[in-house]
């Protein structure tokens, strides 16, 4: 990574002055996590870029949460700084899929793939006595065919995530439990 690349302490920094919302903001910092742990498996040298993404894709959505807006306004002061990659600005604008930019960087397709299901393991965990620390995919699998059971969460954007992946259901469930397990102190889940 260049010098002049945004760092992970840089972006929560960032983050921090553009979310007030203690939920979007522990949003953020678990797909973090997920990408974090992601990137310690297919490319470890590109892990703080990768949790830069995590950190910053919904950075605007709290100001700006409407679809005209959102992640566009934070793509574009992003751009603007000048230390923020090519890369993780197409991934981050790749993570809503009405932009119509396309998911090619595995960066991207990971994003895209946590960013949904990070919120859903995350509601599973709340209504487990001992949070994410026990939780299984087998129970993750069952929530999702709840729809009533965190009905914001886009089953349909999961799935395609997982499947632009190319990897089986469960174990990418598994590897985003795993993420955030492993953070559940930090992440007070």
């Amino acid at each position: 990574m260049s010098t002049n690349q945004i760092t992970e302490a840089q972006a929560r920094s960032l983050m921090h002055e553009w979310v007030d919302s203690p939920s979007l903001r522990h949003h953020m910092e678990c797909v973090a996590a997920c990408m974090g742990h992601h990137a310690d498996i297919h490319c470890p040298d590109q892990k703080e870029i990768w949790i830069v993404a995590g950190l910053l894709h919904d950075m605007d959505y709290q100001k700006h949460p409407t679809a005209e807006e959102h992640p566009f306004v934070a793509v574009e002061h992003l751009r603007k700084r000048g230390d923020v990659s090519k890369e993780v600005l197409q991934a981050i604008l790749g993570h809503a899929t009405y932009s119509g930019v396309s998911r090619d960087s595995d960066m991207a397709r990971h994003l895209f793939a946590c960013d949904e299901l990070a919120g859903f393991i995350v509601a599973c965990s709340k209504v487990r006595p001992d949070g994410v620390r026990s939780l299984t995919t087998r129970s993750v699998k069952k929530k999702i065919k709840d729809a009533r059971f965190a009905a914001a969460v886009s089953r349909e954007d999961m799935s395609l995530g997982m499947e632009e992946l190319g990897v089986e259901p469960e174990a990418h469930i598994q590897s985003c439990i795993d993420a955030l397990a492993a953070q559940a102190d930090r992440l007070e889940l």
